[in-house]
């Protein structure tokens, strides 16, 4: 009788500790357990430690209360400046309400990954190319809150979402790669003039200093040929005086040419029928004698001057009745004036 209550003890002990045993539970620090007794959910959510429920009768899911790193795959769009982009980002969420996650929906982190890649998807749709390269932070935050509003009826929030890459087609990285490089080429031709109109205005005030005092230039030639010496070169420097080289130049310059003079106008011949008369032409003054020599006249002395006679056939013949009575010759002229030039002096001769 003794063995028996013992043995039935035994087994109610046993029994006792198998229930305990199979009711028992340990809750992580991160975790918390949502009861469900008879399919009915609990109002309490189990916290962190060990707790207790009813075997066959309860069932305790943990949800995991860290926050979660999901990566969006990659989502190819259309912007709205119609440029093919593949986008891809990652985001960060956490459970808040452990009832929600298990309850509202059937699995929260595939419904947040599918919420990030349409959201994704709108966000492309309505940005430009530019601001998914240079304003990710405005995208950012529009991206979180599309996301973050359906999932807070889950349970979740959605911590941040961070775009990751934007890949563009070859043929854009090519056509803003030259755009970058023509922009960098017009900044730098801007910054070299700007430098060249500072430089053109403080040598125009060195010249002016300069023309104040001019052995200031000779200094800063010296200066010049000091700096070219310091160098460790072959090169020969043979400074030469500014000076010389503005009279070379003034010699260079041709001479101005004397203005010509008129021709001088003969003289009226006589009245008709009047016997024509020779100019006297004096003859310049040889070496040795006085100057004071009788002067040849007329043509008579061109031969011996060694001046020829000019021809004239057909014009009529004139003598001189000066000549013809001394018979010092005889001087034919042509039917127009003629103007001979011996030595020097100049002489009219009147056919008439």
């Amino acid at each position: 009788m003794v063995e028996e209550l013992v043995a039935a003890g035994l087994a109610a002990g046993s029994a006792c500790v198998v229930y305990v045993m199979a009711g028992a539970r340990v809750v992580k620090q991160y975790e918390r357990g949502v009861v469900f007794r008879l399919g009915r959910l609990r109002d309490r959510v189990r916290g962190p430690g060990f707790t207790m429920i009813v075997p066959v009768v309860d069932r305790m899911h943990k949800v995991n209360m860290q926050i979660v790193t999901m990566p969006v795959p990659a989502q190819e769009g259309i912007t709205r400046d119609n440029v093919t982009v593949r986008v891809d980002a990652v985001v960060y969420f956490k459970v808040v309400d452990a009832a929600d996650a298990i309850v509202s929906v059937e699995d929260y982190r595939f419904a947040v990954s599918q919420m990030a890649q349409t959201s994704l998807r709108s966000i492309i749709g309505k940005s430009e190319l530019d601001d998914l390269l240079s304003n990710r932070e405005k995208l950012n935050q529009g991206l979180e809150l599309m996301i973050d509003s359906p999932a807070l009826g889950w349970g979740v929030s959605v911590d941040r979402v961070e775009i990751k890459d934007v890949s563009l087609p070859e043929t854009m990285k090519r056509s803003m790669a030259r755009q970058a490089e023509a922009d960098r080429e017009r900044r730098a031709r801007v910054i070299n003039a700007d430098a060249e109109l500072q430089a053109s205005k403080k040598l125009a005030e060195a010249a002016h200093q300069m023309a104040d005092a001019p052995s200031a230039l000779q200094l800063r030639l010296l200066q010049t040929v000091m700096a070219v010496a310091a160098e460790k070169n072959s090169t020969l420097v043979l400074p030469i005086p500014v000076e010389l080289l503005r009279f070379l130049e003034r010699g260079a310059q041709p001479a101005p040419q004397p203005a010509p003079q008129p021709a001088p106008q003969p003289a009226p011949g006589p009245t008709p029928g009047a016997e024509a008369q020779t100019a006297p032409q004096v003859a310049a003054p040889e070496a040795g004698t006085s100057g004071e020599e009788a002067a040849v006249e007329g043509p008579e002395g061109l031969p011996a001057l060694g001046l020829p006679l000019p021809d004239a056939p057909d014009a009529p013949s004139v003598t001189s009745p000066a000549n013809a009575s001394d018979g010092s010759g005889v001087a034919e002229t042509t039917g127009t004036s003629l103007e001979r030039e011996v030595d020097g002096h100049r002489a009219v001769e009147d056919p008439r």
